[in-house]
């Protein structure tokens, strides 16, 4: 058993954090303040083969391994969990799954601009009446005789307002209840209108909205993977992109960590370093075995996945631990820190409202303890 990292994916995670220490950490609270999307950022990313770092370079990626990209994930989140959610959901949620049940044809046309950061990648699956019971959604595909016309409305929809293709889910047997009607489709941003740009707890430096579909017609290309094979797809992308969501929770308990650490090593009160305080050793310590506890379920879960094994519950088990942990040790760094941990001077207030999402969305914990249950 191996725990070292390849050459390969330490020059990866090593450039993935040198770009993220000059570009991305010094805009991080400025972005969040503002709610700004850094949309000149991802061009950036882009030229160093980071929007398509597992993707093949016939398709225009770097042609990395899995866990180098979830390597980059959690080095992107480190800096920004906003940037890292954004090139999470276009990777592993929409580029990634035109790879894995796309045809010949669709992988060529879709996925090379989105390798290469020239199309933003958006998946829309949850609706206002099917969240976690994503089988109940209601967006319709209706057979035309040369295709199909959609309609419908989409909500929670990551990079929906900058996204140049959408990998969006549809009812196309209305006869057949639950997920077994579902079908799958490659929609352009000419087929989607956005109505709502929403206001969140954190990740503000993402996008994320509800769109409509209001009768686009597309022909039979762009169904992905056959008619009322849409949930087959919807679930094997969660399967994946759950492991990408634990490496951005993983990244930002990191950061909260480091944070946390250098404070407790600076401020001194009844004479010397809080860091020399037991209480505060007990924290630290607390923080970074259940950060290393982490990183090894997510390592682990990109792994099988790389291998081509099952990871159904590897990476909800990766998912759920991960999130849950950087929801807790946030707080405890906000502890750390006590009065200003609690202000804007210091980003640990910004990494505990970013971390809470981690436990939502692409699968709430509940949901990964029924799929880890049911394993």
């Amino acid at each position: 058993m191996d725990f070292d990292l390849s050459a390969d994916q330490r020059e990866i995670q090593a450039l993935t954090r040198e770009f993220a220490a000059a570009e991305i950490e010094p805009h991080a609270a400025e972005w969040d303040r503002e709610h700004r999307f850094p949309r000149e950022l991802f061009g950036k990313l882009a030229e160093l083969g980071l929007m398509g770092a597992c993707v093949a370079e016939e398709y225009g990626g770097a042609g990395a391994d899995f866990l180098s990209y979830i390597l980059v994930l959690e080095e992107l989140s480190r800096a920004d969990a906003g940037v890292g959610v954004t090139v999470a959901v276009h990777t592993s949620a929409v580029t990634l799954p035109i790879l894995r049940f796309g045809t010949d044809e669709q992988k060529s046309r879709f996925v090379p601009p989105l390798a290469r950061g020239e199309a933003l990648g958006a998946f829309a699956l949850t609706e206002p009446e099917a969240g976690s019971d994503a089988g109940s959604l209601r967006t319709a595909a209706t057979a035309n005789g040369d295709g199909w016309t959609i309609s419908g409305a989409k909500q929670w929809i990551t990079n929906g307002r900058y996204a140049g293709t959408f990998l969006i889910f549809a009812r196309t047997d209305r006869d057949t209840p639950g997920a077994k009607g579902v079908s799958a489709f490659i929609l352009d941003a000419e087929h989607v209108k956005v109505t709502r740009d929403e206001e969140k707890l954190g990740l503000n430096s993402s996008i994320t909205n509800d769109i409509v579909v209001e009768g686009a017609e597309v022909g039979p290309e762009r169904m992905l993977h056959g008619e009322g094979k849409g949930f087959e797809v919807a679930m094997a992308t969660l399967d994946g992109g759950r492991i990408g969501i634990a490496a951005q929770a993983l990244g930002i308990a990191q950061a909260a960590y480091e944070a946390a650490r250098a404070y407790s090593l600076e401020r001194k009160q009844f004479g010397k370093r809080i860091a020399e305080f037991q209480a505060i050793q007990w924290k630290l310590a607390d923080m970074a075995t259940e950060i290393d506890a982490a990183r090894l379920l997510v390592y682990r879960a990109a792994w099988l996945k790389q291998q081509g094994r099952p990871h159904t519950e590897e990476g909800a088990k990766a998912k759920l631990f991960a999130s849950e942990m950087a929801r807790r040790q946030t707080a405890e760094a906000i502890q750390i820190f006590g009065g200003y941990g609690y202000t804007k001077e210091f980003p640990v207030e910004r990494y505990y409202r970013d971390a809470k999402i981690t436990e939502i969305y692409e699968g709430t914990s509940e949901i990964q303890r029924l799929v880890i249950a049911r394993s």
